[in-house]
Parts: C-alpha cells; sequence; structure tokens
C-alpha cells in the first residue's frame, strides 16, 4: 500500500479517458515526473507521534477546568479531527497488513465496506477540521470586538449546538462525498468549501490585526500601559493565524490536485502534479502534528497543563 487508502479515491483523474490519460502520462514521464516513493513506515511513525500529540491536547482541556471554555472546547474538536485522521490511517494500514499476510479472510464486499467506513471517517475529520479552524476564528473575532458581550453571545449551549451541528454536517457530507466522488459537482463544492473558509478566515484575521495596529499605535501615542484582556485576545489572533498558514501550506497542494483534476486531467502538467500525490498526504499527516506543538507553546496555561499530564500529576 503505497498511499492512505482512505484519499486514494482522489489520487488519478476519472474524467479522462484511459486513452487521453495513457498519453498524456506518457508525455510527462520524464525527469521531475516520477513522484515520490514514500514508504509506508514514515506515514505510521507520523501517525503515532500525531495520535499522541492530540491525545495530551485533549486530555490537558479536560483535566483543567481552567480550559472548559467554548474556545478550548472547539480546540479540542480540532484534536479530535486530527486524531481521527491517524486512526484512520493505522487502521487501514493494520486492516491491510492482516488481509496481507492471511490473518484475515473477508470476502470482496466486506472489504468494500470496511474501505468505505475509512473514507467517510478521514472525510469527515477533514471537512470538521476545516470547520472548526473557521469557528475558532469567529470565536476569536468575537473575543476581540465584542469582548464585554461575549459571554452572552457565545454561550456554553451555543457552543455545543455548534460543535454538534458541524460533527453532522460532516458526516453527512462525507457520506455524499463517498458516494458520489466520481462528480464533478461534488469536487467542486468542496473546492468551494475550501476556499470560502480560507477567505472568511482572512478577512477576520485582517480586521483583527488593523484593530491590533490601532490600539498599539493609541498606547504608543498616550503612553499607556497596554489592555491584559486584550493583549491576550490579540495574542490569541496570532496564533490562530499560525495554524491558518499551516492549515493553507499542508492542504493547498492537495486541493490544488482537486482543482487539476477538474479542469486538466489530461494535460502532461497536470498528470506529472498527480505523480506526487503521496506528497500531499505527508502534508496533510504534518498538519495534524504540527496543531499540538503551536497549542502548547502559544498557551502558557495549555502549556503548564500539558506538562501536569505527561508527568501524571493528576
Amino acid at each position: 500500500m503505497s498511499t492512505l487508502a482512505p484519499l486514494r479515491l482522489l489520487r488519478e483523474p476519472w474524467n479522462a479517458s484511459e486513452g487521453n490519460q495513457s498519453n498524456a502520462t506518457v508525455g510527462a514521464s520524464g525527469g521531475w515526473c516520477q513522484g515520490l516513493d514514500i514508504p509506508n513506515e514514515l506515514f505510521l511513525a507520523l501517525g503515532l507521534v500525531s495520535l499522541v500529540e492530540n491525545l495530551l491536547v485533549v486530555a490537558a482541556i479536560l483535566k483543567n477546568r481552567n480550559l472548559h471554555s467554548p474556545t478550548y472546547y472547539f480546540i479540542c474538536c480540532l484534536a479530535v479531527s486530527d486524531m481521527l485522521v491517524n486512526i484512520s490511517n493505522l487502521a487501514e494500514m493494520l486492516f491491510m497488513l492482516l488481509l496481507e499476510h492471511g490473518v484475515l479472510v473477508m470476502c470482496p464486499s466486506i472489504v468494500r465496506h470496511m474501505d468505505s467506513i475509512i473514507d467517510m471517517l478521514i472525510c469527515s475529520s477533514f471537512v470538521s477540521s476545516l470547520s472548526f479552524l473557521g469557528v475558532i476564528a469567529v470565536d476569536r473575532y468575537i473575543t476581540i470586538f465584542y469582548a464585554l458581550r461575549y459571554h452572552s453571545i457565545m454561550t456554553l449551549q451555543r457552543a455545543v449546538v455548534t460543535m454538534a451541528s458541524i460533527w453532522l454536517a460532516s458526516t453527512v457530507s462525507s457520506t455524499v462525498l463517498i458516494t458520489y466522488y466520481r462528480s464533478n459537482t461534488i469536487l467542486l463544492c468542496l473546492i468551494g468549501f475550501f476556499l470560502f473558509m480560507l477567505v472568511l478566515m482572512l478577512v477576520l484575521y485582517i480586521h483583527m490585526f488593523a484593530l491590533a495596529r490601532h490600539h498599539l499605535h493609541s498606547i504608543s501615542s498616550q503612553q499607556k500601559p497596554p489592555i491584559t484582556h486584550r493583549g491576550g485576545s490579540l495574542k490569541g489572533a496570532v496564533t490562530l493565524t499560525i495554524l491558518l498558514g499551516v492549515f493553507f501550506i499542508c492542504w493547498g497542494p492537495f486541493f490544488f490536485h482537486l482543482i487539476l483534476i477538474v479542469t486538466c486531467p489530461t494535460n502532461p502538467f497536470c498528470t506529472c502534479f498527480f505523480s506526487y500525490f503521496n506528497l500531499f498526504l505527508i502534508l496533510i499527516i504534518c498538519n495534524s502534528v504540527i496543531d499540538p506543538l503551536i497549542y502548547a507553546f502559544r498557551s502558557q496555561e495549555l502549556r503548564r497543563t500539558l506538562r501536569e499530564v505527561v508527568t501524571c500529576s493528576w
């Protein structure tokens, strides 16, 4: 198994005829178009590291009552989404190894059903990850621009409804994607959702940093000390901007891959780009590895709780 099976559905363009695709592959087969041969051990190692990191983040948020707030609940859900990516990967690898070595003997129909379940898990985790990044950005925006009304706007009940709605929508959308993955309409919806969330977060962050710049300019001109609460909120905005940047770098090539599948499935350049699909999958896994590190280094309270969790100071 050379790639993550849950994403193998999107590895090759299906909207090109076999002959045209073969000719394009031949035309783009030279030089750097050979792709990358990434060993399964690397997928497995990164998956295990990410799984442990995100488990620690979830444990820290559950342990510390000071972190029992909507913001950290959203972060906890984001960590769970990242965990689902890695659990799907590890489960798929284990499943394939057991089949290859004859430990498990199943009929083809059952294998297809198992594969569909894993496909749905990883697609659901992606949609939920992107959704929670957007929700966290909106939460930070409310914290900064409506600080006095934050607790009345972002109540625990609304946070729970938001989280439940995202998980439900992610499950439904992933089911539709797996069922109709050969449809360009479905792919365009997925790409549109990705672009919409990116634009939403960029607009919110630009507005937040415009406020930060104005706030710091006012402080320097009036020679007054900074407001602690707002300073902490702006620090949180920086953290979320780093998360957005990491997400875009890690997921951007995969979505560019989807765009090329829709727009130019037989073009030699596009076919050459498709050969690096394994690299795009590694970047996706790296996103779930990097996110917990950002939480630990940017949040002093979470960093302290993580230290207690690691040293078993319950």
